[in-house]
């Protein structure tokens, strides 16, 4: 998979001057050199998930613009429960996990099973799984896509940082080249900074080496 470029530009998505953006595809991502600004403005609620109002109002915005509804009242937990449903019978078996927390949707994706050891390239084994997520993601529109890379303590922060971004926006990349609109996704890179298993044996190192894509339901 070829190597994301990205280029600084002004935007009103996130945080101002907080983010960068892909010119071939228009995909945003948050640069890791600002990642505390960004845990500042809203991450925690939801492993993954970025809470953002004003990001999330320009991306409502680009989606409308793109031709997406939003949903209102019963309709959104019935859109998700159809999602999930969808989403764990065709990743069954894969290594990806399916968690529901309130409307949100995690797929937890272990990069032991993603990428090639320390690369951000995308294993090709696993792009049989991704094409399943694209697919289903693609029917389902009405939705925020948040891809959040993660890393162990091995190596040095600002490595774990940059791995971890890259390792978000090539599994974001994939999406977008695969009929998922690029105006619903957000990029960011965490590293080492949300362990969800200890950093001291290599168990918990496999599971905190993930990419983590968290689904939210765009509302009135």
């Amino acid at each position: 998979m070829r190597k994301i470029i990205l280029v600084a530009t002004a935007s009103a998505f996130l945080l101002a001057g907080c983010t960068t953006v892909d010119e071939s595809n228009g995909l945003r991502t948050h640069s890791n050199t600002k990642t505390g600004a960004l845990i500042g403005a809203g991450i925690g609620a939801v492993a993954g998930a970025v809470s953002n109002k004003k990001g999330d109002q320009a991306r409502k915005n680009a989606m409308i613009g793109a031709g997406i509804g939003a949903l209102a009242g019963a309709g959104v937990g019935a859109y998700m429960d159809k999602q999930q449903a969808d989403l764990r019978r065709q990743l069954a078996g894969s290594g990806v996990s399916v968690t529901r927390s309130g409307e949100n949707i995690v797929l937890n994706m272990p990069s032991d099973v993603t990428f090639r050891t320390g690369s951000a390239d995308i294993d090709q084994r696993f792009f049989p799984v991704l094409d399943e997520v694209a697919q289903i993601l693609a029917q389902y529109p009405a939705t925020y896509i948040d891809v959040v890379g993660h890393a162990d303590s091995q190596g040095t922060d600002a490595y774990n940082l940059d791995l971890s971004e890259r390792r978000a926006n090539a599994t974001a990349a994939y999406l977008a080249n695969h009929k998922v609109k690029s105006e619903r996704i957000y990029i960011a890179g965490m590293g080492e900074r949300q362990p969800i298993a200890s950093n001291a044996t290599p168990e918990g190192r496999a599971k905190n080496r993930r990419v983590e894509i968290t689904l939210r339901p765009m509302t009135d």
